[in-house]
């Protein structure tokens, strides 16, 4: 595997070996990024597969272990990264859990597991590389949530708490840095072709469907293109900003 261009800016991203994950991968390095993708060590099945789908990339992604919900891990993950690669310039947040239930059956272990994932893995990875970014004068931060965080959805009142809290945080944060150099922006994803969308029941998924306006699911590179478009260094002028990417499916002003 090739080496890592230490000239080329370094981009992080959460949950990068997921259906979104790997394409935002694969779209960070096509943009000229060196990837480093960031997940739950011991996944070695799907690990095998995600470095065969990127292996035409010429080793410009890497994988490093790490759990987003330790913030013990993400400082230990940075410091990694930074000593092996180079400073973390672009941040992706897209790992993600559910753990779906109506509030009346929801347990205590549900609504923690998930926020400690969701949200406080946000916090633990912005957290350890907004020092640097401010220092160096330069940061791309995306964090993704979720069409669900804008609606709500019966069954996720953990879930669509946990989305909606991600574009706030972003918010405040990109208020925060906006004079150094640092753009912090969100991405909402609706209803994507994934692996969880797949094994949503065929007539429920035939309503979703239904219910958006292009009259398709999104596919992870839809996502990707998104995030990749935000985290661009030319994309200095846009920052705490929400772009829903889904289809329609929810409009607001």
């Amino acid at each position: 595997m090739s080496s890592f261009d230490r000239t080329a800016r370094i981009a992080v991203v959460t949950g990068g070996i997921g259906g979104l994950g790997t394409e935002i991968c694969r779209q960070l390095a096509q943009a000229g990024r060196q990837v480093i993708a960031v997940d739950l060590p011991g996944r070695e099945e799907r690990l095998s597969a995600f470095r065969q789908e990127l292996a035409d990339l010429d080793g410009a992604v890497r994988f490093e272990p790490a759990d987003v919900s330790q913030y013990d891990s993400c400082a230990a993950l940075v410091d990694r990264v930074e000593q092996q690669h180079g400073s973390v310039d672009v941040l992706v947040n897209a790992a993600g859990i559910t753990r779906d239930t109506s509030l009346r059956k929801m347990t205590p272990q549900q609504w923690h597991e998930l926020m400690r994932v969701n949200l406080d893995g946000v916090f633990n990875m912005c957290r350890n590389v907004v020092e640097g970014m401010s220092t160096r004068g330069f940061g791309r931060i995306v964090n993704l949530s979720s069409v669900n965080g804008q609606t709500g959805q019966f069954g996720q009142t953990n879930y669509s708490a946990a989305k909606a809290g991600v574009h706030g945080f972003g918010m405040a944060l990109a208020r925060e840095t906006a004079r150094k150099g640092i753009t912090v922006n969100t991405v909402s994803p609706g209803y994507c072709d994934t692996a969880l969308v797949a094994a949503v029941p065929a007539d429920i998924r035939a309503q979703i469907v239904a219910d958006i306006p292009v009259g398709r699911l999104g596919s992870p590179g839809d996502i990707a293109r998104a995030v990749a478009f935000l985290t661009a260094d030319e994309a200095g002028y846009i920052t705490g900003a929400n772009l829903p990417v889904n289809g329609g499916y929810f409009m607001s002003f």
